[in-house]
């Protein structure tokens, strides 16, 4: 009888606490307000507005600002996002690395088109980017390879990325083979990993603004220029 009891209470607690977290989300509120974005300011170029707030949230010092979501979907499959990491950009287009075996690059190699997301909070900014996809030159994902910790290096030959795994020991022990295998050596890069290109045919940039009143502007690539739009909130 007291097992049961003690059963309820922590239930009715469970409950209770749920029912309170329900209303702190419910009372989030943040009123934006720190900057503004005018069509003036946005000019024509979507790449060089990118570049400007890019500096500036590095400038600002804002935690991983390189760090952006990654959306992909395969054929038949609901889409997917998950954090990775910007390693370059510019017209050519945005640059991450990852294992060409993984989840998202089967879901690319169904369908090589993308979406980006780059949120810096700070700045109360959020950068939408929707683009097709290529893989990098093998010879473009050699240098950038070289330029990794070590480390690195060897657990992109270890993890057979978004595959099941036995444990993290068996995973470690594989790392620290391979680490004896190449010790004293250059590790060269796998066949399996290297960059993809994300080439943007959609912009949106998105400031915070009081009363919810956010600032939207976006550019659709038309051919031979961007198209500008400022959205509703």
């Amino acid at each position: 009888m007291k097992i049961r009891q003690m059963q309820c209470m922590m239930a009715l607690f469970t409950f209770v606490r749920m029912e309170d977290l329900r209303a702190y989300i419910n009372k989030l509120r943040h009123d934006f307000g720190k900057r503004e974005l005018t069509e003036e300011m946005a000019g024509n170029d979507p790449l060089a507005l990118f570049s400007r707030w890019f500096h500036e949230a590095v400038e600002g010092n804002i935690p991983e600002p390189n760090a952006m979501v990654l959306s992909t979907s395969g054929a038949a499959d609901f889409p997917g996002g998950r954090i990775v990491l910007l390693r370059n950009f510019g017209d050519e287009g945005f640059v991450f690395y990852t294992n060409y075996n993984s989840r998202k690059s089967e879901e690319l190699k169904q369908n090589p088109r993308a979406s980006l997301l780059f949120f810096w909070p700070h700045h109360e900014r959020q950068v939408r980017i929707k683009g097709t996809v290529s893989q990098q030159t093998e010879a473009e994902s050699d240098v950038y390879f070289r330029s990794r910790p070590r480390e690195s290096q060897i657990g992109a030959w270890i993890s057979e990325q978004s595959k099941p795994v036995e444990s993290r020991e068996d995973l470690y022990s594989a790392f620290m083979d391979f680490d004896r295998k190449y010790e004293g050596k250059e590790i060269p890069r796998p066949p399996f990993w290297g960059g993809f290109i994300v080439k943007p045919v959609y912009y949106e940039f998105w400031q915070g603004r009081p009363g919810r009143l956010h600032d939207r502007i976006t550019f659709s690539f038309s051919e031979p220029v961007w198209q500008r739009l400022r959205l509703a909130p």
